[in-house]
């Protein structure tokens, strides 16, 4: 029996999926992932900061944005995504993150994206997309950060 390894992004990847396990509300369940040199440097789940109370607890903060076109869409303010989280972990602990690659299962919005710019990473490898990252993709574009997406599937969720 012949065993094959997985390519380093579907290893990273995997990892990433196992990270989302620990997420703590039900909307849009992601895990993170940040490598640098083929070696983990920090991980982040879509949580409430730390200490405060978890939407799968207490339920969630939902708000509505209304975009330019009219649309609406709904988001949880009582989390933080997995991909801020991740950042946030870096910078938490002294892990310099600047150049690495940056994994994810869902495709980062756009203020995810802004902080991944900023973070300096270089390549966001997502799994699925989301409903609003072409504003995300655009960004990624001008800014030089090379984008994967793995999978065209979108990912939903009640309340979107």
């Amino acid at each position: 029996m012949e065993n094959k390894r997985p390519s380093w992004d579907e290893y990273f990847m995997n990892v990433a999926h196992s990270v989302r396990e620990r997420a703590t509300c039900d909307r849009g369940r992601a895990g993170s992932v940040i490598v640098k040199d083929k070696r983990i440097l920090t991980t982040g789940y879509v949580g409430s900061p730390s200490g405060l109370a978890h939407c799968d607890d207490v339920g969630h903060i939902i708000k509505e944005l209304k975009h330019e076109n009219g649309e609406i869409t709904k988001h949880c303010l009582r989390t933080i995504h997995s991909e801020i989280n991740a950042i946030l972990q870096a910078a938490k602990f002294g892990t310099a993150i600047d150049g690495a690659t940056l994994y994810t299962t869902m495709a980062p919005c756009p203020t995810c994206a802004k902080a991944i710019i900023t973070a300096g990473i270089k390549r966001v490898v997502a799994n699925k997309n989301y409903h609003w990252a072409e504003e995300s993709k655009a960004l990624f574009q001008e800014a030089g950060v090379e984008f994967n997406l793995l999978n065209q599937e979108i990912t939903s969720y009640a309340e979107m």
